[in-house]
């Protein structure tokens, strides 16, 4: 183990040319990135330009006892840019700002970094900058993303058209189920004396990495491209599909059917929901943090855009304005999505 080297050793400006270090991801749209007052980017004839942003505190929105600090940076990053992404636009830079409390080392910081930079290169970005602020006793991280896409292939949550397929990439319920899975483990350990207790996580690896590094839908927003297809309208899940089909069906003014059995949800999700003894349709339509895409497309073009990206599912179809958002059940019952009672 590496000595604990504190962050007031080396000071702030240390701290940042240590963060500098270890970024190497570009987006040749920054024309001038971390080392000077403001960021420069490149403007593009004929693009609109994006902002997102989200802010993570420590104990609220994550827990360090078991979310390694470089898989914490690729998830939050993911999560702002799966943003940029549900509007059919890509991210080009993010900027960071964290507030650090002295329990951190100059090493963990940089461990973090390396996430947001691993995060960087498989979405072709770059961190261009952001602030270091000194924190009393938890982490915080803001993070605000830039995008962009071209001026008639922007994607609004206010498209849905009647009939519309309702579709969802994925599957859904994955991350919250990993989170119980790592809940557990944790109060295991809190309660364990003997100092020997090891986690038991070899069973649910696929759950546990959907909640410590889900991945933003960047295939789905290439597919769109290459088939020259777009959604007529899309949003990305981050806090459960009930959450999120509302607020589609209400920027659209429309209404919905769903099919429950037609929801998908993995087998190592529905594992750990019988294992806990709790519905595993509760984890898909409120368990949030799995950055799948919710979008609607006209009927006639499922099939060819089925023929090219497969990880998708049609689970409903867009209703008239007035009407509920219903949900048939796998026992053949209707059940508005705000009577759900799983």
């Amino acid at each position: 183990m590496s000595e604990f080297q504190s962050i007031q050793s080396i000071g702030r400006s240390g701290l940042i040319d240590e963060i500098k270090s270890v970024l190497k991801s570009r987006n040749p749209r920054i024309v001038f990135g971390i080392g000077d007052d403001s960021a420069v980017l490149s403007p593009e004839p004929g693009k609109q330009v994006l902002f997102s942003s989200e802010s993570f505190i420590e104990g609220i929105d994550f827990d360090i006892s078991y979310s390694p600090l470089n898989h914490l940076g690729y998830k939050l990053l993911s999560a702002v840019i799966s943003d940029i992404y549900a509007m059919n636009a890509r991210p080009i830079a993010a900027n960071i700002n964290i507030s650090v409390p002295n329990k951190f080392s100059v090493q963990m910081v940089k461990d973090l970094f390396m996430g947001f930079d691993s995060c960087c290169e498989v979405h072709e970005m770059q961190i261009s900058g952001g602030d270091l602020n000194a924190s009393f006793s938890n982490l915080v991280i803001s993070i605000s993303a830039i995008g962009e896409a071209e001026d008639d292939k922007l994607i609004y949550r206010s498209g849905a058209q009647i009939d519309d397929a309702i579709c969802i990439t994925g599957d859904l319920g994955g991350a919250i189920a990993g989170l119980r899975i790592l809940m557990r483990e944790k109060q295991i350990w809190q309660e364990d004396s003997s100092g020997q207790f090891s986690p038991e996580l070899e069973h649910y690896e696929y759950v546990v990495r959907r909640q410590l590094v889900p991945e933003a839908r960047k295939d789905l927003i290439d597919t769109f491209q290459e088939l020259d297809i777009l959604p007529s309208s899309m949003i990305d899940i981050t806090k459960g599909l009930s959450n999120e089909l509302i607020e589609l069906c209400k920027s659209s003014k429309r209404g919905a059917r769903l099919y429950e059995a037609a929801i998908p949800v993995s087998v190592d999700t529905r594992n750990v929901a019988n294992e806990l003894q709790e519905d595993v349709m509760k984890y898909a339509f409120f368990g949030g943090e799995d950055l799948e895409m919710l979008f609607t497309l006209p009927k006639e073009e499922i099939e060819v855009f089925g023929k090219h990206f497969a990880d998708f599912s049609v689970i409903g179809k867009i209703a008239p304005e007035g009407e509920d958002i219903l949900i048939q059940t796998a026992e053949g019952d209707s059940v508005a999505l705000d009577e759900l009672s799983y």
